[in-house]
């Protein structure tokens, strides 16, 4: 909640409609911030279907707000699709800045920030994962993914195969209540979440091999 801007609050009181991932949320923020405007429903089920509607009243010359549940719109959600077809019709996309989960954890990892590569969700199958990370082992870069706790541990077990022991971090909830970072080794980040599995959005920061090839 506090992490909104005073820009972001403004647009979200002038606009004459927001598309929320999940209304409910999003009626609980503006209820925080003293706002009232309409919502309606948008998320990665149903965009292709509300996607026309959304459109059709932006060429009309309405100003939609479009809101995620939490980060910024675009990163890894469905407001990319949204964002695709605005610019296809030459509707203006202006970007309301603002909290970001792999930025801030990549900044409070312990390592290189001067060059990151952003990887999203690695594949769910363990095959398909494992061969993406084949394609990373010589990134020399600091590598960024979003994961899930139900598939952190075989994540981790995957990396730790195919990358070596490297050093990484991860975080959870940022910004939240329960916000918390773990850094070590991925050996040591494994054994850590077998331990005590962690809950809530994840971001998992790896070292890169700091070499160009």
């Amino acid at each position: 909640m506090e992490d909104i801007t005073l820009r972001a609050k403004r647009v979200l009181g002038e606009v004459d409609l927001i598309a929320a991932e999940d209304t409910r949320r999003t009626g609980r923020l503006l209820a925080h911030l003293g706002l009232k405007r309409p919502l309606v429903s948008y998320h990665d089920f149903n965009k292709e279907r509300k996607a026309p509607e959304l459109l059709s009243r932006l060429l009309q010359g309405e100003d939609i707000a479009l809101v995620s549940d939490a980060g910024t719109p675009g990163i890894s959600d469905p407001a990319y699709y949204l964002v695709v077809r605005a610019v296809e019709k030459g509707i203006e996309v202006i970007p309301v800045p603002g909290p970001t989960a792999f930025v801030a954890a990549l900044v409070i990892s312990g390592l290189p920030t001067d060059r990151f590569t952003f990887e999203g969700f690695l594949p769910h199958k363990s095959s398909r994962r494992r061969k993406r990370l084949e394609e990373l082992k010589q990134e020399p870069r600091t590598m960024i993914f979003y994961e899930s706790p139900h598939r952190i541990l075989e994540t981790l077990q995957d990396a730790l195969e195919v990358l070596g022991d490297r050093r990484a971090s991860l975080s959870r909830e940022l910004t939240k209540r329960f916000e918390e970072t773990r850094r070590g080794r991925i050996s040591e980040l494994l054994e850590s979440c077998r331990l005590r599995p962690p809950k809530g959005e994840l971001v998992l920061v790896i070292e890169g091999t700091g070499k160009d090839p």
